[in-house]
């Protein structure tokens, strides 16, 4: 009787091991996206210029870069995913849930354990209209995923090795991703500089202010490049600081 029993406990898995219904297996198939005219709106605008605006927060850490070339720029609403460190199961189901022009953001936790991403999901991603991907952790194949000439991918760097397909995961909850909560529904901004995240509801009033200021800032740029520009300011700066010159 004591060897049967102990044999089926031996059988049985902890409780610790099972996975659970709810948080890290949800997922939300639709949200309110900004206007189409507002996201292309940033187009216009480099991330420097918007992060400014932003009082210089909003603004992932410099270890997320373009791995990809320099001349591609990412915008697009985000359609945001969080992983358990190492798997990329939520990665793949967010395909069917995104829409084309889509930013796929993926929290996987700073993990330098695997690649979450790698060329057969950039391919599929490309093919779907997704506008790229932004990953708070590692990719993979990076030489095919250059060889698709237009997808951008932003990421903290490159591991061979590959991802789990287990879960958990979910799709379209606030995630944490380079130091910056992303809802899904703000706007990604990405180039050479970096990765800025626009919050949704304060997109409008910020592309308007960004557009306002657009004339000055082009004007002033193109007379410090003719040399023509004074310092002025730093010593007002300095005097109202209580420096003396």
């Amino acid at each position: 009787m004591n060897q049967t029993r102990t044999s089926e406990t031996a059988a049985s898995k902890p409780k610790s091991a099972e996975m659970h219904p709810g948080a890290g297996f949800r997922l939300r198939y639709d949200f309110e996206r900004p206007p189409e005219a507002v996201v292309n709106g940033f187009g216009e605008f480099d991330t420097p210029e918007i992060s400014d605006l932003m009082n210089r927060l909003y603004t992932m850490n410099h270890t997320i870069r373009a791995l990809t070339p320099s001349h591609l720029r990412l915008i697009g609403p985000a359609c945001t995913v969080k992983v358990f460190p190492g798997d990329n199961l939520m990665v793949h189901k967010s395909l069917d849930i995104a829409k084309p022009g889509d930013v796929i953001v993926v929290d996987a936790g700073a993990s330098t354990m695997t690649a979450v991403a790698g060329d057969l999901i950039s391919t599929k991603a490309r093919h779907r209209g997704i506008a790229g991907f932004v990953i708070d952790g590692l990719v993979r194949d990076l030489p095919a995923i250059l060889a698709l000439d237009g997808f951008p991918v932003f990421a903290r760097g490159v591991s061979p090795i590959g991802p789990l397909h287990r879960g958990p995961g979910q799709v379209n909850f606030p995630v944490s991703a380079g130091g910056v909560v992303v809802s899904p529904g703000d706007i990604i901004v990405g180039d050479l500089n970096g990765v800025v995240v626009v919050p949704r509801e304060l997109a409008e009033e910020l592309l308007a202010r960004l557009q306002a200021r657009a004339p000055a800032e082009r004007a002033y740029a193109q007379a410090v490049g003719r040399g023509e520009f004074s310092n002025d300011w730093v010593d007002r700066a300095l005097e109202e600081g209580g420096i003396s010159l």
